[in-house]
């Protein structure tokens, strides 16, 4: 049987830029395109996490980001901080905020989309609003701006399902600009998606003092 074909998948090069790094955490500024784990088969081993463990053997996953999405990602560098920052993410200690644009313009200034959300099993990878088999999914945002047919908002996800961000925009009826999985016709047509995970708030995982991280907006 001939291999099959290799997915579109061409990652920026180069090394992941760091912002913290301590004898717990290394927290990165993510590269949009690029994944945040492996996928499946050799075509799609380059990812964040490996290129990290090439300079660092002792990295461990916390969380994901989407290949499109960059912005603010940690990781932990002991099994101590693995488990302090997961039960972190679990029970919604960690603050989040992204900046996205969007397409038109979002008369409210401010408002939530609580929506469940689940997996859409018929056309995976896509998440849907599934009522009966949705997880709940709570996201705040505000607008920053309004730039003629366009908006740019901030984005603050209260839970942290797959895809929660772009389905809760496109719900809203303004979906992300450049989302090739939500979005329709022009709204697609930017070099890449414009969702940025700008902010991360944790509790490190030695004394528990906050920490702030950021990643200046691309865009």
């Amino acid at each position: 049987m001939p291999p099959l074909p290799a997915p579109d998948y061409d990652p920026p090069s180069g090394p992941v830029p760091i912002l913290h790094q301590d004898d717990d955490l290394l927290v990165v500024n993510k590269p949009a395109g690029l994944l945040s784990v492996p996928g499946k088969g050799p075509q799609l081993a380059d990812c964040v996490i490996a290129r990290l463990l090439a300079d660092d053997p002792r990295v461990l996953l916390v969380h994901r980001l989407d290949r499109d999405t960059s912005g603010v990602m940690v990781f932990a560098r002991t099994l101590n901080a693995q488990r302090h920052l997961g039960l972190q993410f679990e029970k919604k200690v960690t603050r989040k905020a992204y900046v996205a644009r969007v397409a038109g313009v979002v008369a409210q200034d401010a408002g939530q989309v609580d929506l469940p959300l689940c997996v859409d099993w018929e056309n995976r990878p896509l998440q849907h609003v599934n009522y009966e088999k949705g997880r709940a999914a709570q996201t705040d945002w505000e607008v920053l701006e309004r730039l003629g047919a366009e908006t740019r908002m901030r984005l603050r996800p209260l839970t942290g399902r797959s895809h929660q961000l772009r389905v809760h925009m496109q719900q809203l009826g303004h979906p992300i600009l450049g989302d090739t999985l939500y979005a329709n016709g022009d709204d697609r047509a930017h070099p890449r998606l414009m969702l940025h995970a700008q902010t991360l708030e944790l509790r490190h995982p030695t004394g528990g003092a906050w920490h702030r991280f950021d990643a200046r907006v691309p865009f």
